[in-house]
């Protein structure tokens, strides 16, 4: 009988869709070539027990798999919110050690959490539960481990792009069956490098920034009586604008705008892609860019003047790639990173000039991965 076995979870990046998917809107992702691997050993009793390198060993009892208040924000939370997810779908859980390594490295924006959520999922799917959850069920999994467990009030777009592999595109229109569709265009052969450059900010004590977006977001959506802004009719909500603004404030308001243009961005640059228009694609890239910046306001969090390294970030990638390519915000935002399509032939000044002011090893060339969690052995 197989006692040890081996998993994988890829990061993912954000193509388009910039919080968007928590008011059930629609988002382009994909998977990348940075992983999340783990080594599984089978135990005699209850405990799941995860070791990753780096970090201190995290246990937890499968005979326990209440919600811990004094958890929240730690590893343990969310593999006790994935084994609980599963257990409420009747899967017979048993114990197991994971010794897990990553090249997701934390704050990289590319979604080290999901990964390690899909990857946990994946192997109770795979060990205990015969394959019955689909991918977009591991992906729900881990949302709900985070929601609930962790105490993050995240969408669904991170989980959903690991769990499934490759680019794709997600209607959330409706979250409990989210549309699902891989897009045909392949990345390597349209003369640009995908690259995320790290701003050196810290994603600690930003919660409460993150957790902003999507309650001002439904605050709007409350005073049309719905509860997201998809369900919010755009023509309506810039006819009654300025009782909007008085009900919810003006930032909610900016936010509410980034959300109806985004999500229409969104269809537009699949739509692009699906026609072979790079430049049309990269277009709304740029546009992206900057309603994050003016109206999402997800770049410089609260009362920061001093340390503005999102903001600097995507200035010198702008700078650097002087009118040509694209850069955005890349993830939740306010730390973490920039994504830029660069031209192939601009890669070595672009990465030189980048390192040269945000630090050596800032600028990752990524590829994407066509695979979602997985397991390898």
């Amino acid at each position: 009988m197989q006692t040890n076995y081996r998993f994988s979870a890829p990061g993912r990046t954000e193509i388009s869709g910039n919080h968007t998917d928590h008011q059930h809107g629609c988002v382009l992702a994909a998977a990348v070539d940075l992983e999340t691997t783990a080594e599984v050993t089978l135990r005699p009793d209850s405990i799941i027990r995860v070791a990753s390198e780096g970090y201190a060993p995290v246990e937890i009892d499968l005979n326990d798999l209440s919600v811990h208040a004094e958890e929240k924000n730690t590893t343990a939370a969310l593999v006790r919110g994935v084994a609980a997810a599963f257990a409420q779908r009747g899967c017979k859980l048993h114990g197991f050690d994971a010794a897990v390594r990553s090249t997701v490295l934390p704050g990289s924006g590319l979604s080290s959490s999901a990964a390690f959520e899909v990857l946990i999922g994946t192997i109770c799917n795979e060990l205990f539960f015969d394959k019955k959850c689909s991918a977009i069920e591991i992906a729900q999994i881990g949302q709900y481990a985070e929601n609930v467990y962790f105490g993050k009030p995240c969408g669904l777009m991170d989980q959903m792009a690991s769990s499934v592999g490759g680019l794709v595109f997600i209607d959330f229109a409706d979250p409990a069956h989210p549309a699902v569709r891989q897009a045909a265009f392949d990345f390597a052969h349209c003369g640009y490098t995908l690259c995320t450059l790290d701003s050196g900010a810290d994603h600690a004590d930003l919660t409460d920034e993150y957790a902003a977006i999507p309650e001002e977001m439904r605050r709007v959506a409350r005073v049309f009586g719905k509860d997201v802004l998809r369900e919010v009719d755009e023509a309506e909500f810039y006819a009654k604008l300025k009782a909007a603004r008085e009900a919810a404030g003006d930032r909610a308001v900016l936010r509410a705008m980034h959300f109806f243009d985004e999500n229409r961005r969104v269809q537009q640059q699949v739509q692009a892609l699906e026609r072979d228009d790079f430049e049309g694609f990269l277009a709304g890239v740029r546009d992206s860019g900057r309603s994050s910046w003016m109206l999402l306001q997800n770049i410089i969090p609260l009362g920061s003047t001093a340390h503005q390294q999102m903001a600097l970030a995507q200035a010198v990638c702008e700078k650097l790639l002087d009118g040509r390519g694209a850069c955005r915000v890349h993830g939740g935002g306010f730390a973490g990173t920039i994504l830029a399509f660069v031209p192939d032939e601009m890669l070595g000044q672009f990465r030189s000039g980048a390192e040269a002011v945000l630090g050596a090893g800032s600028c990752h060339v990524l590829s994407i991965r066509q695979t979602g969690g997985t397991r390898l052995a």
